[in-house]
C-alpha cells in the first residue's frame, strides 16, 4: 500500500495491509485523526520530509507522531527512545486513514478505549469491532 498526506509531499508505503487496523479515543489519536495500522520498521518506507510531535503531558511518551509540515496531515508514528530500550524498535505504526476503505478489505478495526487507558496492560474497547470493507 502507498498512502500519502493530503498534499502528497509526505509517502509512506507498506509491505503489507496491516493485520488490524485501531481507532483510539485517547486525545492524542483522536485529534490527530489517524487509524493506525501496525507494522514492523522494515516493512515501511517513508519518503519526503515530515515534522515530529511528542507529547509533553506524560513523563516518558511512548511515541513521536509524524506530519507534513506543509498540510498538516498525521503521517506516522515511531516509538521514542525510551520505548525502544524497553521494547526494542519492534513496531511502526501508519495513518491508514489515507487508504479508501476498500483498500483494506477484510482488515479488522478496533475502537481501543485509550483514553481511559493506565499504559500497563491491554486496552479495553469502547465498542465492537468492524471488518472494514463488509
Amino acid at each position: 500500500m502507498t498512502l500519502s498526506c493530503f498534499c502528497g509531499d509526505v509517502q509512506v508505503t507498506t509491505a503489507t495491509k496491516p493485520d488490524f487496523v485501531h481507532e483510539c479515543n485517547c486525545d492524542l489519536c483522536r485529534k490527530a485523526g489517524a487509524r493506525w495500522g501496525y507494522f514492523a520498521p522494515e516493512q515501511v518506507e517513508v519518503s519526503g520530509q515530515s515534522a515530529s510531535y511528542r507529547r509533553r503531558d506524560k513523563v516518558q511518551p511512548g511515541v513521536d507522531i509524524h506530519f507534513c509540515p506543509q498540510c498538516g496531515s498525521t503521517t506516522h508514528f515511531r516509538l521514542t527512545e525510551a520505548a525502544v530500550a524497553t521494547h526494542g524498535d519492534t513496531m511502526m505504526g501508519v495513518n491508514v486513514g489515507f487508504a479508501e476503505e476498500r483498500e483494506l478489505a477484510g482488515v479488522e478495526l478496533r475502537y481501543p478505549d485509550g483514553k481511559s487507558w493506565s499504559g500497563d496492560g491491554a486496552f479495553g474497547y469502547v465498542r465492537e469491532s468492524r471488518i472494514l470493507g463488509a
